[in-house]
């Protein structure tokens, strides 16, 4: 599960390289450009996806939003022939985790990876750059409640323009990590033809990162800078409830949320600006 919403899905392509036979998915939260409504779409306004529970959904090529707007996990299903899957996170971490253990029980899974490009995941939550942490932890904070066995993990550490590669080296230190991995060159090969297929640019440079790009790369429309580094290239692995008992400060303060507007009031009321709130605003007549 790609858990930051947009292109993440990308990111859990890596991870699903590195861990063998996997079905891949994301949130139903597109960014402005695509979905210019605030929030992520609740799947009684998604056409063309199979329900499995009330919070999680099978999107094939045609899956779309209202107005007609495919989701990145509709271009994924397109790229590889495969179907993928979308999470409704309005409902908050505990009904989320019961929704997952019933898809995984569904689809014949054993685990699932709650994977995030950027690393912003592990956000105390004062980082200056900080931008889009509410789906994040509250993706994370699921852990505290699912049954199955759950697997965290970062690739394209400071590649979302957020947290920078140094403030994401600190935090997974802080967390410690289970492992890192790099993908191969037949590995990169098949992510790279699929990430041609989907609007991101995070997972984009995750990519350039693991190919040996390095330096300072400007993203969303000149407005951010991305510095490309060796982590950017890593998929690092972590156990997510260790996770929210040192740096993933902020899944830890929404896991008891009951929905996802609790969970941004609880992260408003720390002076934590969400991506939700922005959403909001840009919306406003």
């Amino acid at each position: 599960m790609g858990i930051g919403g947009g292109g993440d899905v990308v990111g859990a392509l890596a991870a699903a390289e590195l861990l063998g036979d996997a079905i891949v998915g994301g949130l139903s939260w597109e960014r402005r450009p695509v979905d210019p409504a605030p929030g992520p779409r609740r799947l009684d306004e998604i056409s063309h996806a199979e329900l499995l529970n009330e919070s999680v959904a099978l999107a094939g090529p045609e899956t779309s939003g209202p107005g007609g707007f495919l989701f990145c996990e509709s271009h994924v299903a397109r790229a590889t022939g495969e179907r993928t899957v979308l999470v409704d996170p309005h409902p908050g971490p505990r009904a989320i985790a019961a929704a997952l253990d019933d898809a995984v029980a569904k689809l014949g899974c054993g685990r699932i990876v709650l994977l995030d490009v950027g690393g912003d995941v592990l956000a105390h939550g004062d980082e200056p750059g900080l931008a889009s942490p509410l789906a994040d932890a509250v993706m994370l904070a699921t852990a505290r409640f699912l049954s199955t066995p759950a697997i965290g993990a970062v690739f394209g550490a400071g590649c979302d323009a957020e947290l920078t590669p140094d403030e994401v080296r600190a935090r997974l230190d802080e967390v410690g990590t289970d492992g890192e991995q790099r993908l191969g060159d037949a590995q990169l090969d098949r992510l790279e033809a699929v990430a041609r297929e989907v609007p991101t640019e995070a997972s984009a440079m995750a990519l350039r990162c693991a190919r040996g790009d390095r330096g300072d790369v400007p993203i969303r429309q000149g407005r951010r800078s991305v510095t490309l580094t060796d982590l950017g290239g890593v998929v690092a692995w972590f156990d997510p409830l260790r996770a929210m008992q040192t740096a993933a400060r902020l899944a830890a303060a929404v896991v008891d949320a009951a929905s996802l507007d609790e969970a941004d009031e609880i992260l408003e009321a720390r002076g934590i600006r969400t991506e939700l709130a922005y959403e909001r605003e840009m919306a406003r007549p």
